[in-house]
């Protein structure tokens, strides 16, 4: 996919609380579906998204009043881009630690990231500028 073929579909600013997670995985959704997602790839994509969209409210912005989820989607013919951004502090995906491992296993943090990364084709964390991290993950619609 390249960027000359991905139209932006969404971009808009969300407040930092858990009743924006709702609206941003529903606007996600609505473009997945627009681009003929089927229903199994939707639940994925809507578990990867609230994830992120939570992590980002929680976790970046410390639900900060005046901070600012940002959130773009890209929609291609045949893939989904979504871009959530934070204005947090930053972190780095490899600071998690694997939930998987002995000691983590019954602790309940760490599986969102886990989850994003299974349920999507795509997924990337990086410094978002000025201050922040933005979570890139891209959805590609396979011929069945």
């Amino acid at each position: 996919m390249t960027q000359d073929s991905d139209r932006i579909h969404t971009d808009i600013q969300l407040d930092s609380k858990l009743e924006s997670v709702d609206h941003g995985e529903e606007i996600v959704l609505q473009a997945a579906r627009a681009i003929g997602f089927d229903e199994d790839d939707i639940h994925r994509i809507g578990i990867a998204v609230r994830e992120s969209l939570v992590n980002a409210v929680t976790h970046g912005n410390r639900f900060h009043g005046r901070k600012k989820v940002h959130l773009r989607v890209l929609v291609a013919p045949d893939s989904l881009t979504v871009e959530i951004g934070d204005e947090g502090p930053g972190f780095s995906k490899d600071s998690v630690p694997d939930p998987l491992s002995a000691e983590n296993i019954l602790k309940q943090s760490g599986r969102g990231l886990l989850m994003m990364q299974a349920f999507m084709d795509e997924f990337s964390v990086t410094p978002r500028p000025g201050a922040g991290s933005l979570v890139r993950m891209v959805k590609r619609r396979h011929a069945g």
